[in-house]
């Protein structure tokens, strides 16, 4: 009887997957984060269908900060040198920081925390619309309540120390 033959299809499969060659990315992955270099230059993508909306934001958020960086530096440069030299100038810059935004959420260290992320917040026991807006009427209520606490005891300091007291300190 082969050793495989009591195992399912299912355990077969998996006994398959874990005896593949170890992928790119973890042959060259080196002590020292040596792999960086390699790993930017690589075009796949890590674990495609796991985490793919905290990555996607990751890489929203990130490029919007590379997007507004380079409008800055062609506003900057466009005072310096010609539109077209600025403008190509502030292109490459948002394309290589676009690039490397994409393959930051893509390095395995880092796309397996946002996927422990993702997992984490799907576990999350979100509020429901009445339970938010009750929450919400709770939390600004109590702002404005302390607000006026804090305007009473000014209120209250500026009686008691009036004017006189700031004849004493040289006000």
């Amino acid at each position: 009887m082969a050793p495989e033959a009591g195992l399912n299809r299912r355990q077969t499969k998996m006994t398959a997957i874990d005896k593949r060659e170890p992928s790119q990315a973890q042959r060259v992955a080196k002590p020292g984060g040596a792999a960086l270099i390699p790993e930017m230059l690589h075009a796949g993508f890590y674990k495609r269908s796991q985490g793919r909306i905290t990555r996607q934001v990751t890489f929203g958020a990130m490029a919007v900060g590379v997007l507004f960086g380079s409008w800055s530096l062609y506003g900057f440069l466009r005072n310096q040198m010609g539109l077209a030299a600025a403008f190509g100038t502030a292109a490459a810059v948002a394309a290589v920081g676009c690039w490397i935004a994409f393959r930051v959420v893509n390095l395995p260290r880092f796309a397996d925390f946002l996927i422990s992320v993702e997992a984490e917040m799907n576990k999350v026991s979100w509020p429901t619309r009445s339970e938010l807006f009750r929450s919400s009427v709770v939390v600004i209520v109590t702002i404005f309540g302390l607000a006026i606490v804090l305007f009473a005891y000014d209120l209250i300091w500026q009686f008691v120390l009036g004017p006189s007291f700031l004849k004493v300190i040289g006000g």
